[in-house]
């Protein structure tokens, strides 16, 4: 990949996706919330495996085989959907033990599967990254590496969002957790309509 326009747009893309709110996005935010900033800042790590593992299997392999098997982006968006609906109930549900035991709402494992299932993987597999992306092993390590420089920071201000709101006296955290789980669980739902139109 040279260093010229098309980084520069390659690079505002990205950084315009991963800073709109999503599933991962939000996890990172209650992160921040139930843990501290401190604490839950190596879940960045577990996001950016969710998405280099995600982005490589879409571009390596699913993108080639949806021409074969049209239906399988489908399905694939429908088992993200039901995941994410698992972790909203989950989320649900641990917010009220947060509140009264300091239960850990997000772990790792939890943030890695709705990354490697987060759409947005398969909108950066087709669209944003170079076609040759995938063809060229110079060109794939190249755009990983951009990729990463740019997820890293912002999966950080995503948890430092979320540490500033526990520390503001007019937001109830299990309130805040809870409408998290209701935004996951419409992220979903637009995932699940998306499956079938």
């Amino acid at each position: 990949m040279r260093f010229d326009f098309n980084v520069l747009v390659f690079a505002l893309s990205v950084a315009a996706i991963l800073l709109t709110p999503g599933p991962t996005n939000t996890l990172l935010a209650v992160a921040g919330l139930a843990q501290g900033a401190r604490r839950a800042s190596p879940l960045v790590v577990f996001e950016l495996c969710g998405y280099l593992a995600g982005i490589s299997a879409w571009g390596m392999f699913l993108t080639s085989a949806q021409h074969h098997y049209p239906w399988l982006g489908s399905l694939v968006r429908l088992v993200s959907s039901c995941y994410l609906v698992y972790v909203a109930v989950s989320l649900w549900l641990a917010a009220r033990e947060r509140v009264e035991n300091g239960h850990r709402a997000i772990g790792a494992r939890a943030l890695f599967v709705a990354t490697l299932l987060n759409p947005k993987g398969l909108l950066f597999a087709s669209v944003i990254f170079p076609p040759n992306a995938f063809e060229d092993r110079q060109t794939y390590l190249a755009t990983m590496g951009l990729f990463a420089c740019l997820l890293l920071p912002i999966g950080f201000v995503w948890i430092k969002f979320g540490a500033a709101l526990s520390k503001g006296c007019l937001f109830n955290p299990l309130r805040l957790q809870r409408v998290a789980a209701l935004v996951i669980g419409t992220f979903s739902a637009t995932i699940a309509w998306s499956a079938f139109h």
